[in-house]
């Protein structure tokens, strides 16, 4: 059964029975919350819609809440809101003989005995019994004393039916088993029900609409509500989603363009883009509903446009990968030139990035690397004009990488598994000659016990699959490639045809390998007939002139 999310009036609530469970901390009332509530329901004058009986509304934060039976829910969420409310209704219920007063909804503590009769009584002399019974009495003296203060002429009648009849609650009902676990996303923040919800809330809040004719203004919120759902359902993508954000899963996507648009964010505030949106919304008039929707229809149109043009999915992605800028940033570019202009910005972004890059300089290690291996696996992809494919940027953020050699490094020798690797290398050493034979007789014989004879024979059996290649040019970037960590691991420094042939199969399982590695293990650099059990000078040589016309416009030689 899916979860109800819907919006109730105060005076909806007043049937229920509330439980507030032992995971949950006491009541913590902070006497400015209280105040701003209590102005905010002030100042709210609810609007006649048209020639209707429906009148605009106040809407506060959600409750999430649990079924237990008939009218009985468990606070999962919320509870120190709805003991704020039950505080309010309590004083305004003062002012009538007790036989003309609302019923109340009920509430109760599980951790605190009493909390239920101590509620309906507001016994202050009990109020330092406990410490929930403390704040609940301070709180209750601030609401008190902020009516005191109105004055004579204050029309408390006018609140009282204000608070009840045009003052709505988010109502989160969740169906699933485990409340605990659910309060425990909810406050890792895992469930949305913060910044993006109450944004949602504002936009759908009939009080946010000016007069107009109540068939009107229900379509308007049905638009909004169903162009919100789309944009949602289209950013849960994983493909458009790791395209323009690192690898920051969360639930509700379309909150990443109310980031965006607080540019003010405070990060120690949670609710600081709800905070943002809500001054937007200061002046009740529907233009102000349609300027806003209209600039957050426009960040996600923009992502669509950037995600569906190839060259522009590209170089943003790569960009956006490398942290060359920032999505907002490049978004204000993006609105102020024209989209040829625009395509050369990000041209000059990258050669910017990579404008102290110089391939031949180029070494394992660099911290330049990986990035230049990279444009290079997406130029080549982007280039090839047969090529309809798309760099998959959610495999490659949500995996490890690293850059590998091509060939072996001797100095690598491996701690662990030393028969293992003499055997994956032992099948593909060339035995058509005396010396070659000799070699294969030795690493079959080998016990690998003592360091000094497996470290000479794992040396002589490196420089074998390496002979046409100089070992000072061993960390160049013409023997380097970018490779998923789980794979380069996997064959800890195996011999050139042993990583081929891991490749290949990992491949054909469908492991996500760059398309430039593949070319360089798939022999693509080779002259006919390929050697297919080495990477040799030649290979080297053609596989550098293709990373630098690849990178041509970008990197200088």
């Amino acid at each position: 059964m899916e979860n109800i999310l819907e919006l109730k009036t105060l005076n909806e609530l007043q049937q229920y029975k509330f439980y507030i469970p032992s995971y949950q901390r006491g009541y913590r009332w902070k006497s400015y919350e209280v105040k701003d509530l209590l102005n905010d329901i002030a100042d709210f004058q609810p609007r006649l819609i048209n020639d209707t009986d429906e009148k605009t509304w106040y809407c506060l934060q959600p409750i999430v809440i649990k079924n237990i039976s008939n009218l009985e829910y468990e606070v999962i969420d919320g509870q120190q809101r709805l003991t704020t409310i039950y505080l309010i209704l309590h004083y305004l219920n003062q002012d009538f003989v007790e036989a003309k007063r609302d019923k109340l909804f009920s509430l109760e503590y599980e951790t605190r005995k009493d909390s239920h009769n101590f509620l309906l009584s507001l016994n202050f002399e009990k109020s330092n019994d406990n410490i929930d019974f403390f704040y609940i009495s301070q709180a209750y003296k601030t609401i008190s004393d902020w009516f005191d203060n109105k004055g004579d002429n204050f029309d408390k009648g006018e609140f009282r039916s204000k608070f009840k009849f045009s003052t709505k609650v988010i109502w989160y009902q969740s169906f699933e088993e485990n409340p605990i676990d659910i309060f425990t996303r909810i406050n890792i923040g895992k469930i949305p029900l913060t910044n993006a919800e109450l944004i949602k809330a504002l936009f759908l809040n009939s009080s946010n609409f000016e007069k107009g004719e109540l068939k009107k203004l229900r379509q308007r919120q049905f638009e909004i509500a169903t162009e919100w759902d789309n944009i949602e359902h289209t950013l849960q993508n994983d493909r458009l989603w790791y395209f323009i954000n690192k690898n920051n899963s969360t639930s509700n996507r379309i909150e990443f363009i109310f980031d965006l648009m607080n540019s003010e964010k405070d990060t120690a505030d949670q609710y600081s883009t709800f905070r943002f949106f809500q001054k937007k919304f200061t002046k009740k008039q529907n233009d102000t509903i349609d300027i806003v929707w209209s600039e957050i229809k426009q960040y996600f149109q923009r992502f669509n446009e950037w995600f569906n043009e190839r060259d522009l999915y590209h170089k943003i992605g790569y960009l956006l990968c490398v942290e060359a800028i920032d999505i907002a940033t490049l978004y204000e570019k993006s609105t102020l030139l024209s989209k040829s202009e625009f395509k050369n910005e990000l041209n000059k972004i990258i050669k910017d990035d990579l404008k102290e890059v110089r391939l031949s300089e180029l070494q394992y290690g660099d911290n330049k690397v990986k990035n230049v291996l990279l444009l290079y696996n997406i130029l080549t992809m982007l280039n090839s004009e047969k090529d309809n494919s798309y760099f998959p940027f959610d495999l490659f953020k949500n995996e490890k990488w690293d850059i590998e050699h091509i060939t072996s490094v001797k100095d690598a020798i491996p701690d662990k598994n030393r028969k293992d690797w003499l055997k994956d290398a032992v099948v593909f050493i060339d035995d058509s000659n005396r010396e070659g034979k000799l070699l294969k007789k030795q690493a079959m014989e080998c016990e690998c016990d003592d360091d000094e004879v497996f470290k000479t024979l794992f040396e002589h059996i490196v420089a074998h699959f390496n002979s046409e290649i100089n070992d000072e040019d061993i960390n160049d970037i013409s023997n380097l490639t970018l490779l998923d960590s789980e794979t380069n691991r996997g064959y800890k420094n195996a011999v050139f045809p042993f990583k081929r042939k891991t490749i290949i199969k990992r491949d054909k399982a469908g492991i996500f390998i760059p398309l430039c590695t593949k070319n360089v293990f798939l022999k693509y650099f080779s002259e006919y007939p390929p050697k297919i059990s080495f990477w040799t000078q030649d290979d080297r040589n053609n596989y550098l002139i293709d990373i630098e016309t690849t990178l041509n416009e970008y990197i200088n030689k």
